[in-house]
């Protein structure tokens, strides 16, 4: 997907929230093997490896937009390379720590991704996953709504961007059932408030829109904007606009 990262980074604070919860999950040690899975623009996977003394940190990303702002952030014990999640860990080299944080939400199939992603683990080694879990969220069912209707529709040949998220019960059953001997999962809601709907408009134009808009052909793009803009500024006519945004964090040691 063509990311924007200055799109993406209106709402920095907003969105880092939840990596900090993550970070306070890590069993710290030193001199780990860590990868950061969907890495963004690299700021993040600096806070993450200064929290590891000693620790070899690789970040990466299909993004080469949000990896071009990334590569300021490299020193001799953080790099990132372009690369895609399932490239990677099927390529079986394995890790102490694999930290992902917002980004799996977008691979399928999580029932036959997680196994896949443990496997990557050494003996001993911690998962620690964040995933927006908001996909009932008016914000999100527009979207889908919208790709329902004319002319979108048979532009986008029936298309909609299905979730793959599960409940936390399902994902602890699969850290179970994949060897974890320990684990924290949790979903938790993280109460925004926002100027007016435009801001949710901005919020969601730099993630849950831009497969709708990657489906869509040139012509029908603005227009399917403009429609999901519309309908969100009918649904939050007030200002400022509240809009909770709920997340499930996990960690598995292994």
């Amino acid at each position: 997907m063509a990311w924007n990262p200055g799109t993406y980074n209106k709402f920095k604070e907003e969105r880092y929230a939840p990596f900090y919860d993550l970070l306070k999950l890590i069993n710290k040690r030193e001199n780990l093997k860590v990868i950061d899975l969907g890495c963004g623009t690299g700021e993040l996977s600096l806070k993450l490896q200064q929290e590891l003394p000693g620790s070899k940190v690789l970040g990466i990303d299909a993004s080469k937009e949000m990896l071009q702002e990334a590569a300021t952030y490299e020193n001799e014990n953080l790099h990132f390379e372009q690369l895609d999640i399932k490239s990677k860990i099927e390529s079986g080299e394995q890790y102490d720590l694999i930290f992902s944080n917002a980004a799996l939400q977008w691979l399928d199939q999580h029932e036959q991704l997680w196994p896949e992603i443990i496997k990557t683990l050494k003996p001993g080694g911690q998962l620690l996953v964040q995933i927006p879990s908001n996909h009932d969220h008016f914000t999100h069912q527009t979207l889908k709504a919208i790709a329902r209707e004319n002319p979108f529709k048979p532009a986008l040949k029936r298309w909609e961007r299905s979730t793959a998220v599960l409940d936390i019960g399902a994902y602890a059953q699969l850290l179970f059932k994949n060897g974890a001997k320990e684990m924290t999962i949790y979903e938790k809601v993280y109460p925004h408030i926002l100027a007016d709907a435009n801001a949710i408009f901005e919020w969601t134009s730099g993630t849950a829109m831009i497969p709708y808009l990657e489906h869509l052909p040139e012509d029908l793009k603005p227009q399917f904007a403009n429609e999901y803009k519309n309908r969100l500024q009918q649904q939050y006519p007030e200002k400022p606009v509240f809009y909770p945004f709920k997340r499930i964090l996990m960690s598995g040691l292994f």
